[in-house]
Parts: C-alpha cells; sequence; structure tokens
C-alpha cells in the first residue's frame, strides 16, 4: 500500500505541458468526484478550445459509487476522486494500471444558512442543532466529515443527521432547509455562493484531502485520456482548479 501512495504524490516543478496537440479526437468519458463538477466542467471546456476534435462526457457522483460503478464494467476512460483510498481500490482491481497523480487538494469546512441563524461559530455548535447534514459514511466526504468531528472531540446524535449520497446532496440539505448545518467540502460552500455561508475550521481540527487523478485500463482512448491528464496537470490546469478553491497538490 505505501508504494501506491509514494507514487501518488508528484513533483510540482514537472507538471505536465499543455496537450495542444491537434491530432487528439474521439469521445472521453470521465468519472469524477462530485466536488469537482465545477472545475472539471470549466478544465473540459478550456480542453476543448486546443483540442476541437474531443467530446468530453461527465459521470459525477460520489468516489465511493464511481469505483462501484467501475468494478462493474461502467465504460470510462479517466477517473478523478476526492480521495486516495479510492484510487488504491481501483489499482488493486487492475483497473487503473499506471501511477495515478494527485493533482488538487481540498479542506472541510462548516455551510450553514445566510445570516446563520443558529449561530454557528465552531465545530461544537454542531452538537446543539437539531438538523445536521453529512456525506453517507462510505464516501469521502463523509469520511473526512468524522475526522474533523473526532479531532473536535465533537459527538453527534445520529438521530439528528441527514445522510446525503455525495457532497452535493449534503450540501443541498442546507440550501433547501432541511438541515441545520453540513460538513463539507470548503470547495463547495464557494460554488454555492449566496444560497449557503462558510464557517471556516482551525487546521488543528481540519483535514487536507487529497484528489487523484488516472487513466482506465480498458478506455477505448487513451491517447486522449493522457492528453487530458496532462491537461490538468499544466499550470493552466492548476491554475483553474484554483479558480474554483482547490489548493495546489
Amino acid at each position: 500500500m505505501a508504494a501506491v501512495l509514494v507514487a501518488l504524490i508528484p513533483n510540482i516543478s514537472q507538471a505536465a505541458p499543455i496537450a495542444r496537440a491537434s491530432k487528439i479526437k474521439g469521445d472521453l468519458t470521465i468519472s469524477a468526484a462530485a466536488s469537482l463538477t465545477g472545475a472539471f466542467s470549466e478544465l473540459a471546456k478550456q480542453f476543448g478550445k486546443v483540442n476541437k476534435g474531443v467530446k468530453v462526457r461527465f459521470n459525477f457522483g460520489s468516489s465511493a459509487t464511481l469505483v462501484s460503478q467501475i468494478q462493474s464494467g461502467a465504460p470510462s476512460d479517466v477517473v478523478a476522486s476526492a480521495d486516495l483510498s479510492s484510487i488504491e481500490k481501483l489499482v488493486a482491481s487492475g483497473n487503473v494500471v499506471v501511477a495515478p497523480k494527485v493533482f488538487a487538494r481540498n479542506s472541510m469546512a462548516i455551510a450553514v444558512k445566510p445570516g446563520n441563524p443558529k449561530s454557528v461559530r465552531t465545530i461544537r455548535d454542531l452538537a446543539s442543532l437539531s438538523f445536521i447534514a453529512l456525506c453517507s459514511k462510505t464516501v469521502p466526504c463523509g469520511v473526512y466529515a468524522t475526522s474533523v468531528l473526532n479531532r473536535a472531540g465533537v459527538v453527534l446524535d445520529e438521530s439528528k443527521v441527514t445522510r446525503g449520497i455525495d457532497v452535493k446532496a449534503t450540501l443541498s440539505a442546507v440550501a433547501n432547509g432541511d438541515a441545520d448545518a453540513a460538513l463539507v467540502y470548503k470547495t463547495d460552500v464557494l460554488a454555492a455562493k449566496k444560497t449557503v455561508v462558510g464557517i471556516d475550521i482551525p487546521n488543528a481540527q481540519n483535514v487536507k484531502t487529497m484528489y487523484g487523478i488516472a487513466p482506465l485500463r480498458g478506455s477505448k482512448n487513451l491517447a486522449t485520456a493522457k492528453a487530458f491528464i496532462n491537461f490538468v496537470l499544466s499550470q493552466q490546469g492548476l491554475q483553474i482548479l484554483k479558480s474554483f478553491g482547490f489548493e495546489r497538490p
């Protein structure tokens, strides 16, 4: 397992150049974590400007769901997960046969309703709320939320917790008024704009998440898959990710 993790750590000084080869063409299916929806949609748009023969399709969902789909034979060319464990599972099952790359980092934040009507200030305040939205325990944002709560020494009454299938569904519980607060990625709070308000979590209680990307074995368009990954890792790609709140790997 350790060998896999070492392979995942990239050298930023060797970030891949932007893929500009006009010979690249064909359809590309990318299975990506729900938290990457905005950033990857923009990456695909910019990638398409220099590779006009490529049509990109996305399958967004929780990383755990994506792993299950890929292992069950769902066609895809690239996988981008919100954690390294999901990538490791695909390596173990033989669906990924090249060293994956870490392309972004993220952290967790508290999302509350505009105006913060419950006056939430810290993680500890969540214990006094009536309803709290968390991601499913088996998906990365749910695992990270548990780590944050444990670090803060906070135990939530499970009867007060509503679970979302992915980070988007979890955040929607607050935006729609079904929960008083949620523990989600900082980038998703930023993407939600005025529908929620974000509250930062101190570094001592927070976690740093790592996003991994790799081409999939059996891709019918491997050259284009590799070109897209190179674009994500390029300076332009990393800058696009940064504009959506992601930190550099």
